[in-house]
């Protein structure tokens, strides 16, 4: 018998018959217009463009869409135009620092539409592990969508041990666990400990995906996604499949990329990416800068090499 998974499920039944999460996630940038402005066309269009590319599902409104200086109603506005742009799922970072916040972003995400949430541990405040405990299941009580919890010390200053996951994992809407702590004996530990619960790991940390799926993660919530949809889906579903050579091939062919995005802070590169394929102007919300000229060049150079990869030989193939 096939596992459902969130992306064949119809939407509006997929927080009743959810099984699991499987395949890519792209986590999308909030484009912006010359006046500062979200730009909801520019986001539709993106939006369209990678559910053609057959990714599993959107996560609008996490980190890399910058969600820490959009108002609420515009992290609102956001997921309703992804919602209304697509048939894939949505799953929606919904998370704060504060509980409540997060409580109300939440719901307000699923009357958007919402199909699942992504929620994070609460930074510059960082609660004990109690605390982050309590919060992710005070959130959880209050939706009935699925949840992913999301440990990225990097930016929160906290670390959700396997332990508290493991204890998170029991909760009935809390339903998968992001992993972008660059720690595989931890994501490993992880997959362990919830073998037991209908409950997945994915990828937060695109470098890290193969390993991931390799360790028996179920996919991947990405950047890299954005940019280069197809290579990337393949290398996740490759490895789904348990053909790993193919899968590392992947890997290894979308590591320059990655470094890329990575060399400043996300989305700085990305967005920059974004606008070299669309032949726009990169546009990020202050405190965030445009990417300097040397990840521009570097993006270029590599962006190039991976279109000239993907041009057919002449000579070979066709009539």
């Amino acid at each position: 018998m096939t596992t459902p998974t969130l992306s064949s499920i119809p939407r509006g039944d997929q927080h009743t018959d959810y099984n699991t999460f499987a395949g890519l996630y792209p986590a999308l940038p909030t484009p912006f217009d010359a006046d500062g402005a979200v730009d909801h066309d520019r986001l539709a269009t993106r939006a369209r463009r990678l559910a053609d590319a057959r990714v599993d599902g959107l996560v609008p409104v996490g980190s890399t869409g910058e969600s820490a200086t959009l108002t609420h109603d515009e992290h609102v506005a956001v997921v309703e135009t992804v919602v209304e742009s697509v048939d894939c799922p949505v799953i929606a970072g919904s998370g704060s620092n504060a509980t409540h916040e997060a409580v109300s972003l939440s719901q307000r995400a699923v009357d958007a539409g919402a199909d699942a949430l992504l929620l994070i541990s609460p930074y510059y405040n960082c609660p004990e592990s109690r605390g982050v405990r309590d919060h992710y299941t005070r959130v959880a009580d209050a939706v009935d969508v699925p949840c992913i919890v999301y440990n990225v010390p990097s930016r929160t200053g906290s670390n959700l041990d396997p332990e508290t996951v493991a204890t998170l994992a029991t909760h009935p809407t809390i339903r998968g666990y992001k992993a972008a702590s660059g720690d595989a004996a931890q994501i490993s530990a992880v997959i362990e400990h919830t073998r037991q619960e209908t409950f997945d790991v994915l990828s937060g940390d695109d470098a890290m995906t193969h390993p991931v799926v390799s360790l028996g993660g179920t996919g991947a919530i990405s950047v890299v996604g954005n940019v280069e949809p197809e290579r990337t889906r393949e290398m996740v579903e490759r490895g789904l499949a348990g053909d790993l050579a193919t899968a590392r091939a992947h890997h290894h062919e979308l590591a320059p990329l990655t470094r890329a995005l990575f060399r400043e802070t996300n989305p700085i590169p990305v967005t920059e990416a974004m606008a070299i394929r669309e032949d726009t102007t990169p546009r990020l919300r202050e405190p965030l800068s445009r990417a300097t000229p040397g990840t521009r060049d570097r993006l270029q150079a590599v962006l190039s090499a991976l279109d000239e990869a993907a041009e057919p030989t002449p000579g070979v193939g066709g009539a």
